[in-house]
């Protein structure tokens, strides 16, 4: 029996012997590609959205495919033709313009439709002061600086993304307006005024025989959310009979796609919807090209995400909602909802609720718009570790109120929560280091019988205790760790641009001025000082080159990475060399 375990043994101490150095290649791997991914999403400088005259996509294809029959296009939709290419809105159609303290957006009045919407508290890039004066010190020319807003909607013919919303007529009513219907309205601009807490716009339509269906906006001060309230007033004398719908049209965004590494998901850019039964589902362009969602729930909303932001059509809670997509000409998708079949007597009103969110994917701010809506901030298969990186964050950030000191607080209580793991780790690899000298002399001794050499060394771990895969625990920690605070800076709209301290003036970026990776590469090459060398003299040169390899990689990382990562290093170094030296005073 004790003949048949010795091959065991030897594989096994084999295994250990190398086990630390594949973590090590491993995890340069995984950095690499993050790297990859990081170049490949950010490192393209953002476009300006070119501002030109109205043009959004008109073609009944467009319209929600439900049973009631296409007949009822308003007369005078000018959309009967669903095989022509689809024709622009003329460059005379009114808008309205609105502005409130947070957004500032157009109305189509040719359907009422949602387009040109900017988010005023986010420019483009960040001017940055501190950056520019000090590269006019060292002789460099100051950064161009995009500054103007992002605009979420856009209503220019390559790059469409517009919110709209209709009513369609059961068969035997009269017709409804949907977004190809021209409306009115009595004013061409609104502001929201100082001490004005909310603003209404309102948009009226009428058949000439009775029927009147009036459209209200209604904007409130420090919110991006957009309530919209549909009113048919009925004094047609005959009932009238139909349902509302709220869609979504975009073009596909062919960049920023996903990777190896992420499986796609990383900067997803597509459709989303969240119901009852199936919940936060992600319905991409790829998916609508495949095969048309056709599902119905109760409440529920659909959404169209991307990089930091989101939009999303939100029917009431409380009905029956049924789920739509569609691929159209000219690469545009649709996602939307239409509600159940309401009847309007004569003489009598209904009116049609639904909500539209257009703005950053703030958490807490989305749980209160309505249920499920925070999990469009996508946090990969890691969500179970970045969701609790986030909410700390969060915590500390209400607290100290930067973002850059927050990260350094959750890096401690981090190291705090796996201290005793590290601590078990930090001293297997002090007890590994002190008998390094006595290895070196085994593998001289037996440089010629190698399972002889094996089996010395087991036996010298045993009598000193030593387990070699300790050293490796920290790694593994920091593996899940590392990859989750990549998604969480990556995906968490308030560090975008957020301000640390000195030349740091946004922890989403890269480090201008490269310091950061030095200090990580520097702090690096400190702690692998501390570890113990390994026994073969190739990894042993291979490992040296990871402080250098890996600080080439960090140049490119966001900031708030890298600081986390000095942080993280700083605090093991001060606890591995207190632990060392407490191991080398035992004798």
């Amino acid at each position: 029996m004790k003949g048949a375990l010795i091959p065991f043994q030897k594989n096994l101490v084999i295994r250990m012997d190398n086990i630390r150095f594949i973590l090590v290649v491993t995890f340069a791997m995984l950095v690499f590609m993050l790297w990859q991914a990081w170049e490949q999403d950010y490192n393209p400088k953002p476009e300006v959205a070119t501002i030109s005259s109205p043009a959004i996509a008109k073609n009944k294809e467009d319209l929600p495919s439900t049973n009631v029959a296409q007949s009822s296009l308003p007369a005078g939709s000018e959309a009967q033709n669903t095989d022509s290419a689809p024709v622009l809105t003329s460059p005379t159609a009114k808008t309205v313009k609105i502005k409130t303290d947070v957004i500032a957006l157009e109305i189509d009045l040719q359907g009422a439709t949602v387009t040109n919407l900017d988010l005023l508290s986010y420019p483009i890039e960040k001017a940055n002061n501190v950056v520019n004066s000090l590269r006019q010190m060292v002789g460099m020319q100051p950064a161009e600086i995009n500054t103007a807003p992002v605009r979420l909607f856009n209503n220019n013919p390559e790059k469409i993304f517009v919110a709209q919303s209709g009513l369609i007529a059961d068969s035997g009513s009269t017709t409804a307006p949907n977004h190809y219907t021209v409306f009115t309205n009595e004013k061409d601009s609104y502001t929201l005024q100082e001490g004005q807490d909310s603003l209404s716009v309102p948009l009226t339509w009428t058949d000439n025989q009775g029927l009147v269906i009036t459209k209200v906006f209604t904007f409130t001060r420090g919110s991006y959310e957009i309530k919209l309230d549909q009113t048919v007033k009925n004094s047609s004398g005959k009932a009238w009979s139909g349902r509302q719908y709220s869609q979504l049209l975009k073009t596909q965004d062919k960049a920023g796609k996903g990777n190896m590494l992420t499986g796609g998901m990383r900067a997803y850019d597509g459709g989303v919807i969240y119901t009852e039964k199936s919940k936060y589902q992600k319905i991409s362009f790829d998916d609508m090209a495949d095969e048309t969602l056709d599902v119905t729930s109760k409440g529920g909303w659909t959404a169209m995400i991307q990089h930091y932001f989101a939009s999303a059509w939100i029917p009431p809670a409380d009905q029956e909602n049924h789920f739509y997509t569609k691929e159209l000409k000219d690469g545009r998708y649709v996602i939307g909802t239409y509600s159940p079949t309401a009847v309007v007597e004569p003489n009598t009103e209904a009116r049609f609720a639904s909500q539209l969110f257009a703005g950053p994917k703030i958490q807490p701010l989305m749980e209160k718009v309505s249920q499920g809506l925070e999990l469009t901030v996508d946090y990969s298969v890691l969500t179970f570790i970045g969701k609790p990186i986030y909410s700390l964050l969060n915590l500390i950030h209400g607290v100290i109120g930067n973002w850059g000191l927050a990260i350094m607080g959750v890096t401690f209580c981090i190291k705090l929560l796996f201290f005793p793991l590290s601590q078990s780790s930090f001293r297997s690899m002090a007890k590994m280091r002190k008998i390094q000298p006595r290895l070196k002399e085994l593998q001289d001794r037996f440089k010629d019988d190698r399972p002889r050499f094996n089996t010395e060394m087991m036996n010298l771990y045993k009598k000193e205790k030593v387990n070699p895969l300790g050293g490796c625990l920290p790694i593994l920690i920091q593996i899940p760790v590392f990859m989750a605070l990549y998604w969480v800076l990556s995906e968490t709209v308030e560090f975008r641009q957020a301000p640390f301290m000195l030349w740091i003036q946004d922890l989403s970026i890269q480090d201008p001025f490269y310091i950061l990776p030095v200090i990580m590469g520097i702090s690096m090459k400190i702690q692998q000082g501390l570890n113990p060398a390994p026994i073969d003299p190739i990894q042993a040169k291979v490992m040296k080159m990871f402080p250098i390899v890996f600080t080439v990689f960090f140049l490119f990382f966001p900031a708030g990475l890298v600081l986390y990562w000095v942080i993280n290093n700083t605090l093991s170094i001060i606890q591995q060399t207190y632990i060392t030296k407490q191991i080398e005073k035992e004798g």
